[in-house]
C-alpha cells in the first residue's frame, strides 16, 4: 500500500438532486474517484451541501446515499479522517454520521494547519456582506429551538417542505449565480482578502458553495480556490503537503 500523504477537497455534491441526469449514477462516480485515491489518502474534506437536502431526527434521516457513505466509513474504518462541513442544503447534520461513518462534523470555518500549511476552510454560505433576510433565514435554520420544532413535524410533511425549498433554493441560485462574477463581484474573493489582511499567515483558503472554478493568487504567499461542484465540473482539490492542484474525475463519462 502505497504512503497516505495526500489530503483531498470537494463539495457540492448536492446527492439526490434532480439537477443530476441520473442520480444513481453520480453516487457511483463519487464511489469511483474515493476508490481512486483510497490508498494516497490522508483526509478528505466535503466542504458542504454533500446533500441536496439532509434533516435527522433522533430515529430517522433520509433514505438513500448508501453507497457514498459506506464507503466513506470503510475508509474511516482503514483511518482516513473524514470531514464534513455543514452547507446551506444539508445544514442539519447532528451525530449521526459521526456515529456512524467516524466523520468529524464542522458548522463552521475551520482554520487548520495541514502539513505545514495553514488552511481557511468553509463552505462560504454567510461569508462576506449579506442581506438581512438571508442572515435572518440562516439564523432561523441553525437556531436550536427553531430546529426542535421543526421536528415535531411529521417526516412525512417536514422533508416534503424541506426538500421543496432545497430545489427553490437551488434553481434560484443557479439563475443568479451560476457565472464567475469576476473579482470584484465575487463575495468570497473580497471576504478572503479581508481576512487574509488581518491574519496574512494563512497559505491557502478553500471554499465551496458558489459552483464555479477558481484558482486565485491573492498575495505571494496566498492563494484561494473554489471547488465547483459535482453536477458540471466533478472537481477536487489535492494537496500532497508541497503541490496543491484543482483537478477533475472522469470528465469524458
Amino acid at each position: 500500500m502505497k504512503e497516505r500523504n495526500k489530503v483531498y477537497f470537494a463539495s457540492d455534491f448536492h446527492l439526490g438532486s434532480p439537477s443530476h441526469k441520473n442520480v444513481l449514477d453520480v453516487e457511483r462516480k463519487l464511489v469511483r474517484w474515493l476508490n481512486s485515491i483510497a490508498d494516497e489518502a490522508k483526509a478528505i474534506y466535503l466542504l458542504g451541501d454533500i446533500f441536496d437536502f439532509w434533516y435527522e431526527l433522533r430515529m430517522a434521516v433520509p433514505k438513500g446515499f448508501t453507497r457514498v457513505l459506506g464507503k466513506l466509513a470503510e475508509l474511516n474504518d482503514q483511518g482516513v479522517e473524514i470531514h464534513l462541513f455543514v452547507g446551506n442544503h444539508d445544514v442539519w447534520m447532528f451525530d449521526y454520521l459521526p456515529k456512524e461513518i467516524g466523520a468529524v462534523i464542522h458548522t463552521g470555518s475551520l482554520l487548520t494547519r495541514i502539513e505545514g500549511k495553514t488552511f481557511f476552510l468553509a463552505h462560504g454560505d454567510g461569508l462576506g456582506e449579506r442581506s438581512f433576510g438571508f442572515r435572518f433565514i440562516r439564523w432561523v435554520f441553525h437556531n436550536k429551538f427553531c430546529q426542535r420544532l421543526y421536528s415535531s413535524i411529521h417526516p412525512r410533511w417536514s422533508f416534503a417542505l424541506a426538500q421543496y425549498l432545497s430545489r427553490k433554493s437551488r434553481e434560484n441560485g443557479e439563475k443568479r449565480e451560476a457565472d464567475y462574477k469576476g473579482e470584484q463581484g465575487e463575495e468570497l474573493i473580497s471576504f478572503a482578502k479581508k481576512h487574509l489582511a488581518e491574519n496574512p499567515e494563512i497559505d491557502f483558503f478553500v471554499f465551496g458553495h458558489r459552483h464555479i472554478l477558481l484558482d486565485m493568487m491573492l498575495s505571494h504567499n496566498s492563494r484561494l480556490f473554489i471547488l465547483g461542484d459535482w453536477i458540471r465540473y466533478f472537481s477536487y482539490l489535492e494537496f500532497d503537503g508541497t503541490n496543491v492542484s484543482l483537478e477533475q474525475f472522469e470528465m469524458e463519462s
